[in-house]
């Protein structure tokens, strides 16, 4: 591979690290992936440790060159993408962080959320940042960590240091992707689509923003510079003398479900995709204009290049699909994801029944974090492959339930979804995806698109990929699914679905689960 060039995508996820490597076709040439560590200190809490992302880190980046053959100084660039919100305080001194990550997951600062709703902050909060106030977002990880890290952890005396030294710049707040950045290059950096989703950050005036810093407390000395997702200036190179003993600039970086936007090549106004991940996120191009939602989606960024016009996005954000086929492992309902497709297909229906996979509260279209998963119209006769077969269509009927929203709020009807992410492997998803939701289903050959985009937004900076009208013509159909259900019988049971979610509302409060 002597002579060849390539650039790298570092995909910090929710459950794992990846990096990847793509040749100019936007082809998969090295691959590497480890798991990292879930924490559940408390009922309804989820941490990471920041310290062992950022060695996987290293470790997968090591590993994929290594297999692969190919040497540190071919990679013309570097991209970045990560699992969104998830929030982390460190000492700048010291680079090591105060507390564990607290992940876009955790409801541990539900209370909090529901103060700024008695407090009528909640039309305010959207009107700047496009964002529902929730637990999900940035702004109340980061008031918590302000309020309740560990001072020891700092090697200092007094609680109160911690705001004191964040204040004067001295600890910084990151996503996850400035955390990575950071370590990379030594800047504080992140870029807009993660700036966007911190719930401080107005994406209307591209900046951080006064009165919410103030509300939350949060001192602009500890906050980021906000970047382009494809930065032509980089946001630095790494170390020389580091783990990769190479200079290499980083120079593009997308939250995750920005990146599969990109990587889906969706640059158009209308153009839309669908990842399948822990969770699952559409994400409709809405162009230079910020579409404000009645139908409880989202406006956030959808990326920005170097000298043009943030282009915008309408979200739906569905916390627990690929999460749900976990969790019928983790009941030991099935060995292994491959078995839901089989177990799916041997029974003709659900036999009524219906899961709610609301184990960490609902999101779009619904917003309710007191939301808990719910089975309904269990029988005697309920077996596993019942159970299996509702938990796949929870996944669908989820994303009509965005994709009706979608349609509304922009008034453009779909014609196809791109979908892409490890679920949509299963051929059986896949189609009862397309019968659900009534639309064309496309999958590309390249299915890690979370990756890819991060990897064009890197190249595009450094003049890897000379425009976007070369990462389009790279883009190929794996397969399309057209629907077959009937539109009377999918209606019908969707409108049953819709059933099952009031059972699921405003669960967790005295006398339920929390």
């Amino acid at each position: 591979m002597t002579g060849d060039t390539y650039v790298g995508a570092v995909d910090q996820g929710t459950t794992g690290t990846r990096f990847m490597v793509f040749d100019h076709g936007g082809q998969v040439i090295a691959n590497a992936y480890e798991k990292h560590e879930q924490f559940y200190p408390e009922p309804g809490w989820v941490e990471h440790d920041p310290m062992e992302i950022w060695e996987n880190t290293k470790s997968v980046i090591t590993t994929a060159l290594g297999k692969a053959g190919i040497s540190p100084d071919q990679l013309e660039a570097i991209g970045v993408t990560n699992q969104r919100e998830t929030t982390l305080l460190w000492d700048a001194e010291s680079g090591r962080p105060v507390h564990n990550a607290i992940v876009w997951q955790d409801r541990r600062t539900t209370d909090r959320v529901e103060q700024l709703e008695e407090d009528d902050l909640v039309d305010t909060i959207r009107a700047k940042t496009g964002l529902e106030a929730d637990a999900y977002f940035s702004a109340t990880k980061a008031e918590w960590l302000l309020d309740n890290a560990d001072p020891i952890k700092m090697e200092r005396a007094r609680p109160a240091d911690i705001q004191d030294r964040a204040a004067e710049g001295e600890v910084l707040f990151g996503t996850i992707d400035t955390w990575l950045i950071y370590n990379l290059t030594g800047n504080h950096i992140t870029e807009v689509t993660n700036a966007s989703r911190t719930m401080l950050y107005n994406i209307h005036d591209l900046e951080w923003d006064d009165e919410l810093l103030e509300e939350f407390d949060i001192p602009e000395a500890m906050l980021p510079e906000v970047r382009p997702s494809s930065d032509d200036e980089t946001y630095g190179s790494t170390d020389p003398e580091g783990f990769l003993e190479a200079e290499i600039p980083v120079a593009g970086a997308l939250g995750d479900q920005q990146a599969a936007l990109f990587g889906q090549t969706c640059f158009d106004a209308g153009e839309a995709k669908n990842t399948y991940g822990t969770g699952s996120f559409f994400l409709m191009n809405t162009g230079d204009e910020a579409v404000e939602s009645d139908h409880g989606l989202l406006t956030t960024i959808g990326f920005q290049r170097s000298g043009q016009p943030v282009q915008y996005a309408l979200e739906g954000a569905i916390f627990v699909t690929g999460a749900a086929i976990e969790w019928l492992e983790d009941m030991s309902l099935i060995d292994n994801p491959a078995q839901t497709a089989e177990l799916a297909r041997s029974v003709d229906s659900t036999d009524g029944v219906y899961v709610v996979p609301a184990f960490t509260g609902l999101g779009a279209p619904h917003w309710d974090q007191r939301a808990r998963g719910t089975i309904v119209g269990m029988t005697r006769g309920t077996r596993r492959e019942h159970v299996v077969r509702a938990t796949l269509e929870s996944i669908a009927y989820q994303t009509r339930d965005v994709a009706e929203a979608m349609e509304a709020d922009s008034g453009i009807e779909m014609a196809d979804l791109k979908v892409d992410g490890g679920a949509v492997k299963n051929n059986y998803l896949c189609q009862l995806q397309s019968d659900i939701i009534g639309s064309e289903i496309v999958r590309p050959e390249v299915d890690e698109t979370t990756a890819l985009g991060s990897a064009y937004a890197a190249g595009l900076a450094v003049g890897y990929w000379e425009d976007i009208e070369g990462l389009r013509d790279n883009w190929q159909i794996d397969r399309e699914f057209e629907p077959e259900m009937d539109r009377d019988e999918a209606d019908k049971k969707y409108s049953r679905w819709s059933d099952a979610v009031e059972r699921s509302l405003d669960w967790a409060r005295d006398g339920g689960s929390e």
